[in-house]
């Protein structure tokens, strides 16, 4: 009887250490990640000096492990922290550039309104005389107006040309006829003959089209850069869903926790969790594309003989020749007014003489304009190249947060972490935006409740290329500051409605994880393994007490 309790007792030794996992020999220590752990920030208290068994494990794959529920946590929100700041960087990095884009445009298109306005007022000053100097308000109005209208104002601008060329009309009429007494009611009625009579011939109709299409544009235009930089800072912040904290931890932190701090993540993997965590930034795709398109089709007007130099710098030329056009045609037109509103008494002053108007009108001959600077041409192929790679910006994403963490070189596919161990990522590559992530292995996605922060920036994208196109065609189009349009948190956009259904409930870090089935059949395995050994050393309990 002695020699079978013996022989059961080394058959249970042999078979513990054949079926023991780590648990049976010494365990390994926990220096790497204590010195880890304490680098980022957290206290050491409670963390193991050598490794624990991980059913405790709420995120991480369970098996022998140096973290506990604490450190699980800890390290859940400080991979949710750092991923969040790496999504703002890169938002930073984009809306930098459509911030020095925004500024480089509109420097220059301030500088040739201002230059216009300065040509304007030497050469009218020295070729109209006393017409412009008793009337340089009108002028200075019309380049305040422009300005304004530029800079987002709610202007009519064809009402402000309109406007311009019949008090031009008046002040012009005045000048050469101020023989007569005219009172304000019969220039109001000389005004209302500018239609009938086109004095100034058919260029207030064709100033009028180039000037509302080239300001159009140019508005239209830093708008879209605008709004563009706006929507990359609000999504930017859209904080980070619970199903995606999760995978970034797993990820990120639990090779630490299985002491596989130099396994790098498989890419397929790490493209997996970025792909479901960015599902609705993904979504922007679309019409993000849209509106650097239209962008660039903008742009692309601002250069040519119809550009916006030719349009801004040859304003007073185009003015001053009709001036001309009208004094040439003074008789006639005064005719036809005297006929329409009636005649006039004399009584006024002695009148500066239309001939004398029109010999110092005629002097302007010079062509302000030259050639064609390369400055605008620069700015355009600037401009239409940085539209062009900012186009695939959020579908590109999971590859750029990606590119630095996945492991690389000969092998690495099959020594990389998929999420459980260092092996081979078996799970096939996820498509874009939320739709796609249905299957998504890696990240829990609801596709049928879309965020709703980027859903309203999403419909401002599709607001601005409506009004670009409408640039294009040349039409006015009424600008408010959209600024503010779509809220930056996301906070309280839900209608009663939308909230009541209920959001699907989010699971809590101190939920039991949903172990795939594979690790949990290897986990009852290795718990039934001890079995026999049990069973074996209570038999043999059992035959000595009956001895005795």
């Amino acid at each position: 009887m002695d020699s079978f309790i013996i022989t059961a007792l080394a058959l249970c030794s042999l078979m513990a250490t054949a079926y023991g996992d780590k648990g049976t020999s010494k365990a390994r220590s926990c220096s790497d990640i204590r010195q880890f752990y304490s680098g980022k920030g957290f206290s050491l208290d409670g963390v193991p000096q050598s490794e624990i068994s991980g059913e405790h494990l709420l995120i991480c794959p369970w098996g022998y492990t140096c973290c506990t529920t604490k450190m699980e946590e800890n390290l859940t929100v400080l991979s949710r922290k750092e991923m969040e700041e790496v999504l703002k960087e890169a938002g930073r990095s984009l809306q930098t550039s459509l911030t020095g884009q925004y500024k480089t445009f509109d420097g220059y298109f301030l500088e040739l309104l201002n230059r216009s306005a300065i040509t304007l007022q030497e050469t009218f000053s020295q070729n109209w005389g006393s017409l412009y100097a008793q009337n340089s308000q009108l002028f200075s109005d019309l380049y305040t107006d422009l300005r304004h209208y530029y800079r987002g104002s709610n202007i009519n601008l064809e009402e402000v040309l309109n406007e311009f060329w019949a008090r031009l009309l008046e002040k012009f009429f005045n000048q050469a006829n101020k023989q007569y007494f005219i009172g304000e009611d019969y220039l109001e009625c000389v005004s209302k003959q500018i239609e009938t009579l086109r004095p100034f011939g058919d260029i207030p109709r064709e100033l009028n089209m180039k000037v509302t299409r080239t300001f159009v544009a140019a508005r239209s235009f830093v708008q879209a850069l605008v709004i563009s930089g706006e929507v990359v800072r609000k999504v930017s912040q859209v904080p980070l869903r619970e199903e995606c904290m999760r995978a970034m931890m797993k990820m990120t932190y639990c090779p630490h926790c299985r002491g596989m701090a130099s396994a790098r993540p498989c890419a397929n993997y790490c493209s997996n969790v970025m792909k479901g965590c960015l599902a609705n930034q993904a979504d922007l795709n679309t019409e993000w594309r849209h509106l650097a398109e239209t962008m660039m089709q903008v742009a692309d007007r601002f250069d040519g003989s119809s550009g916006v130099e030719v349009a801004v710098l040859s304003l007073h030329s185009r003015i001053s020749d009709a001036m001309v056009t009208m004094g040439e045609n003074m008789n006639t037109i005064n005719s036809k007014l005297f006929q329409a509103c009636g005649n006039l008494r004399e009584g006024g002053t002695s009148s500066t003489g239309v001939d004398d108007i029109m010999i110092k009108g005629k002097l302007i001959v010079e062509d302000t304009l030259g050639t064609s600077s390369n400055k605008l041409d620069k700015l355009v192929s600037d401009v239409t190249m940085k539209l062009r790679d900012m186009q695939p910006y959020w579908v590109s994403l999971p590859s750029l947060l990606c590119s630095d963490r996945v492991a690389t070189g000969a092998g690495a596919d099959d020594r990389c972490w998929n999420g459980n161990n260092r092996a081979r990522y078996l799970p096939g590559l996820m498509g874009d935006g939320l739709a796609s992530q249905i299957n998504n292995p890696e990240v829990e996605t609801d596709i049928t409740k879309p965020d709703m922060t980027i859903r309203q920036n999403i419909m401002q994208l599709k607001i601005m290329t409506h009004r670009l196109k409408n640039a294009l065609n040349g039409n006015d189009v009424d600008f408010q500051d959209t600024s503010d349009d779509v809220s930056g948190s996301g906070s309280g956009m839900c209608t009663d409605d939308i909230c009541t259904r209920g959001q699907r409930p989010v699971a809590a870090i101190t939920e039991q994880p949903n172990n795939p089935p594979e690790q949990e059949m290897v986990m009852k395995a290795s718990a039934n393994q001890n079995l026999p050994c049990i069973s074996i050393y209570l038999l043999s309990l059992l035959i000595l007490l009956l001895r005795r």
